[in-house]
């Protein structure tokens, strides 16, 4: 089997993987993108919520374990685009901060082997690359910024009359920066209820393949392949190059080199790859001479409020306010809380499916019909609450003796998220809700989302699995980028922070590797 050559091969083609492709796609490197799964196609299932909450149209149905030994199925999509063809596109930057060491209730955050400074140009880039709309000046954690390169989505009637009874209170309700395509405009995103966990049927939301791949494509140095799946990364005899990559092309194997070998599979997937690849000079796992591969996994503890009225709720779009008052340490507060977003407007059918698991009084509550169902969500807000989760070592994934994933996770900082979900309720009753409750809470020991911290970034090659520019220690020429690198998993919604890195690691790529002048994005 004769290796097929390449000067750059990518695996993955989400946030990381679908960024770095474009970066790099000017440069006449012969790149090749390697995804496990296919394009979402553009059908009328795109925008069903039957398809995509309860038909599981296009998750994954492969099965992870818990720490019990259960088996789940993740929140996972294997796809080009990767997770981002069903986020909200919620594009945050994180705090200044985070980047520092953070006292939260359960413990220290740790700080990043870089500051903010050193990666807001790239913040810069990656929300033009995004189409990121937002305004500054009324979030009180914004670190300093250019402005956006588009103006925020404006409130819709409901969101309008809440951020004013908010700021009433004294608070300082802000627009969300969202990945948003020519909204309003002809041939622009149409400002639908279906952002938040469906692909975009017409292309007008943000996402890796919409904005990364599809672009890389359009050059003739980039080649992409579909429904391949990396089995190994195979080293030189010295263990330090990667000398190929073992792939599953369509139930074949296949072999292909390059001198740059980029992981950008998901802060699980990277992790299993790289203890799949164990050999006799990385026995614990490739690039793990730290014991850190696969350790220190984290996700955002998140909770889902309804704040229901009277009034029927007409704003078709309302995913448009946060609340990042409590992002921070306050007078009022011991440790940082998190954040407050809201969100999407919920379809009866995805009420209904997480309302069936419910007793309410020792009845349960499948039994309630769906236009019941339909006229509570039809005078409903949805609202999250967010908190960050701390890194542990012993939350971490691992491979069993017959290869398949085991996630052993404990959520942290539970008493801080309590506290601000209690706060959001209260805040919701004050502002006009009758029956602000909770309508659904992170999956806990089986919290897929968000995830991140497997591969962590830092300067010691004992205490971290990667250099600051996301190249392991141990293998000279195989970097990793996605969410990762991760040291702390601050806040706020992770994606465009994994963009940035990618824009800075794809320049560094360039003119280490290449040879190159720093590049600007092509368009």
């Amino acid at each position: 089997m004769t290796p097929l050559d390449y000067d750059i091969v990518i695996i993955g083609s989400g946030a990381g993987g679908g960024t770095m492709a474009h970066a790099l796609a000017d440069t006449g490197a012969r790149i090749l993108v390697v995804e496990r799964g296919a394009a979402v196609p553009q059908e009328p299932e795109n925008w069903s919520p039957q398809a995509v909450w309860n038909d599981l149209r296009y998750r994954t149905t492969e099965r992870w374990l818990d720490d019990t030994g259960e088996a789940f199925i993740p929140t996972m999509h294997y796809n080009v685009g990767g997770n981002t063809k069903f986020w909200g596109a919620v594009l945050y930057r994180l705090r200044r901060e985070d980047f520092g060491a953070l006292e939260l209730a359960d413990g220290v955050s740790p700080a990043w082997p870089i500051d903010y400074e050193t990666l807001a140009p790239w913040y810069d880039k990656a929300e033009a690359m995004y189409h990121v709309h937002g305004a500054v000046g009324d979030d009180p954690t914004e670190p300093p910024r250019r402005a956006f390169p588009h103006a925020p989505i404006p409130h819709a009637p409901g969101m309008a009359q809440a951020a004013a009874r908010l700021r009433d209170l004294g608070l300082h309700p802000s627009p969300l920066p969202l990945g948003l395509i020519n909204p309003g405009e002809p041939d622009g995103c149409i400002l639908c209820r279906t952002c938040n966990s469906f692909p975009c049927r017409i292309h007008r939301k943000s996402d890796a393949e919409v904005c990364g791949v599809l672009p890389a494509r359009a050059h003739a140095n980039v080649t992409v392949w579909e429904r391949t799946v990396a089995r190994r990364l195979v080293t030189d005899a010295s263990g330090r190059r990667i000398d190929r990559v073992e792939l599953d092309r369509h139930g074949e194997l296949v072999s292909v080199r390059a001198p740059v070998i980029i992981v950008s599979c998901g802060a699980v997937n990277s992790a299993v790859l790289l203890l799949r690849s164990a050999n006799d000079r990385h026995p614990r796992g490739l690039a793990n001479s730290s014991d850190l591969v696969g350790r220190h996994y984290m996700a955002h503890l998140a909770t889902m409020l309804q704040g229901v009225s009277w009034r029927r709720n007409n704003d078709e779009f309302q995913k448009t306010l946060a609340i990042n008052d409590f992002y921070l340490r306050r007078p009022d507060t011991r440790y940082p809380l998190g954040q407050i977003q809201s969100q999407g407007r919920t379809d009866a059918r995805m009420a209904k499916g997480v309302g069936d698991t419910w007793r309410f009084k020792g009845l349960p509550m499948r039994y309630i019909p769906l236009w019941a169902y339909a006229g509570w969500v039809s005078r409903a807000n949805d609202w999250l609450a967010m908190t960050e989760d701390l890194p542990r070592p012993e939350n971490r994934v691992t491979l069993t003796s017959d290869g398949q994933i085991r996630l052993t996770y404990a959520p942290t900082n539970v008493t801080a998220h309590a506290e601000l979900v209690d706060r959001l309720r209260g805040l919701l009753g004050r502002i006009g809700y009758w029956s602000p409750r909770v309508f659904a809470h992170s999956t806990g020991v089986r919290n897929t989302t968000h995830q991140c911290g497997t591969l962590v970034f830092g300067h010691d090659p004992r205490s971290s699995v990667l250099d600051p520019f996301c190249r392991t220690h141990d293998v000279d020429n195989l970097y990793v980028v996605d969410a990762s690198f991760f040291p702390s998993s601050g806040a706020v919604n992770p994606g465009l922070t994994v963009v940035a890195q990618a824009l800075r690691v794809a320049d560094h790529i360039r003119t280490t590797h290449l040879g190159l002048e720093p590049g600007d994005l092509a368009s």
